[in-house]
């Protein structure tokens, strides 16, 4: 079935006065508190209901009594405020499915000053309007905004965000149009590492840039200077801000070299193959964290999935099991070679004594990749074409 539409999210800067800011400001605080208010009260009636706890309409509803013993709220729209006690319902739903399913629950916290970035407009043109160059925002008035590329699709929701950079409006917008690229009529299996970024079974790597690795230095000279900062001093508050900039410049090198590298790979071949990797198990190993978590694995496969989908062409991911040790070689009556050779990450070189393949071990990973990709592929037409 040939996708024509996407949901896609148009990313803009606001350029508020001081008293808009500070009004932004407001709005978030308001929403951090009903947001931990709320939080509160679901943990006290859990505790009193004997397993019952308060849900999501059972707070809104209360939401104009709260009005009326708080004021302040009446500044604040009723379906931002509605939003964010909606944010903490499926933040308890999330905690309910990883307790059903065995995993580590984590739950709910409260959210501090430094945690709490943002708050949404749940239905554009009610509270939220974009008019030109400016934006309309329920309770705060209107707001200069930087439209550097136009919307397309129709406008669901806007979220309001706070940066370091600043503040920000994201729109989401349904049925946005797909933009296809040609086809190529290629395919081909990458293979993610840290010695380079991937591998594509072609041998064509792109290197690794390291960005986090590269900017340490500059960010452990901020971060030194935030703890020689006398906490609560307004000094402490401005390094803060410093170090702050200077992790956003990394995510955002980080998200620039993802998109750049997702493209290319969009434009060269019509259907892209890579492992299905368990990010949030691999950073466990302490050796390795800080590179894999610098690479952004997870990150790229959702940039790549993203544009691959507004592209019109296909990301599949693979399982990973033994791609690295599995011989990709070819024997000499025609079959694939069953060696299994185990290795360790510190040896780089595949070397098959049965087939005699010598060959990059990334390489000859995404060969494998590629492999998996297209018998999975054909069994999956095979089904359909039985069916």
């Amino acid at each position: 079935m040939t996708v024509t539409s996407v949901r896609k999210t148009f990313k803009y800067q606001l350029m508020p006065t001081p008293a808009q800011a500070q009004a932004l400001e407001t709005v978030l605080s308001r929403c951090r508190t009903l947001y931990n208010i709320a939080l509160e009260q679901r943990k006290t009636w859990w505790q009193r209901g004997q397993g019952k706890s308060a849900t999501y309409y059972q707070q809104a509803t209360e939401l104009p009594d709260l009005k009326t013993a708080c004021p302040d709220y009446t500044e604040v729209n009723a379906q931002v405020l509605q939003d964010a006690l909606r944010r903490l319902d499926k933040t308890f739903a999330a905690f309910f499915r990883r307790v059903q399913h065995g995993e580590t629950p984590g739950y709910p916290r409260f959210q501090g000053e430094n945690r709490y970035h943002s708050f949404t407009y749940p239905q554009y043109g009610n509270g939220a309007v974009l008019d030109g160059s400016l934006l309309s925002l329920s309770k705060i008035g209107r707001i200069p905004i930087r439209v550097h590329r136009p919307l397309h699709g129709m406008p669901k929701t806007v979220t309001v965000s706070k940066e370091a950079g600043g503040w920000y409006a994201c729109f989401s917008c349904a049925e946005a149009p797909v933009q296809p690229l040609p086809f190529t009529g290629k395919e081909t299996g990458i293979d993610v590492g840290l010695n380079v970024f991937l591998m594509t079974a072609d041998g064509v790597f792109v290197e690794n840039p390291r960005h986090y690795r590269k900017a340490e230095r500059d960010l452990k000279k901020a971060q030194r200077r935030v703890s020689r900062r006398k906490k609560g001093s307004h000094r402490r508050k401005k390094a803060v801000k410093l170090l702050a900039r200077k992790h956003q410049k990394v995510q955002r090198q980080r998200r620039d070299f993802h998109h750049k590298t997702a493209l290319a790979l969009v434009r060269q071949y019509d259907v892209i193959y890579l492992e299905e990797l368990r990010v949030r198990n691999l950073v466990r190993n302490h050796r390795l964290a800080k590179s894999i978590s610098d690479a952004g694995w997870a990150q790229f496969r959702t940039t790549l999935e993203y544009k691959a989908a507004c592209a019109g062409k296909q990301v599949i991911a693979i399982e990973p099991a033994y791609t690295s040790q599995n011989c990709s070689g070819v024997l000499a009556d025609g079959t694939h070679c069953p060696e299994r050779i185990e290795k360790s990450l510190s040896v780089r070189t595949h070397i098959c004594p049965q087939c005699g393949l010598v060959l990059d071990r990334d390489e000859n990973a995404a060969r494998n990749i590629l492999r998996a990709g297209q018998a999975r592929q054909g069994a999956v037409a095979v089904a359909t074409a039985v069916n």
